[in-house]
């Protein structure tokens, strides 16, 4: 009975079922973290993007400043995201004129996305720059 099980390869086989298993869930778990780590980029990024356009239309006002800009988009990021992704990042507000002769209001912000696997750190560059026209005093 036994060389009739060799044979048809029976006992050769055993357990190879849990063996794919496992390779196949390390193959799921790395995609649904890719997509993951996809989606929280795209998230981080369009927080950051509203709040570098916020923190200009907030500067851009006729009795503030062009400096506060740059806090209010951090206050802003750290609200929606994390206070870690907000400190992880450079945040600079400044004037500047148009090729019109208008003063625009220019919040750039540069850095990070923090990685969902904390092994590899911060390796997706980020930097967005939000605009607004300064409103006359």
């Amino acid at each position: 009975m036994r060389a009739e099980r060799l044979r048809r390869g029976e006992d050769g086989e055993r357990g190879s079922a849990v063996v794919d298993f496992v390779m196949v869930s390390l193959l799921i778990v790395a995609l649904l973290l890719a997509v993951l780590q996809v989606a929280v980029y795209v998230h981080v990024r369009n927080v950051v993007t509203a709040s570098a356009q916020e923190g200009a239309r907030y500067a851009a006002n006729a009795d503030v400043g062009s400096a506060p800009g740059a806090a209010r988009t951090v206050e802003i990021v750290a609200a929606a995201t994390s206070v870690r992704t907000a400190q992880g990042m450079a945040c600079t507000s400044e004037e500047e004129l148009d090729t019109s002769g208008a003063t625009l209001v220019v919040v750039r912000w540069s850095g990070s996305v923090p990685s969902l696997l904390a092994a590899l750190g911060d390796v997706l560059p980020l930097e967005v720059t939000g605009r607004a026209m300064k409103e006359a005093a």
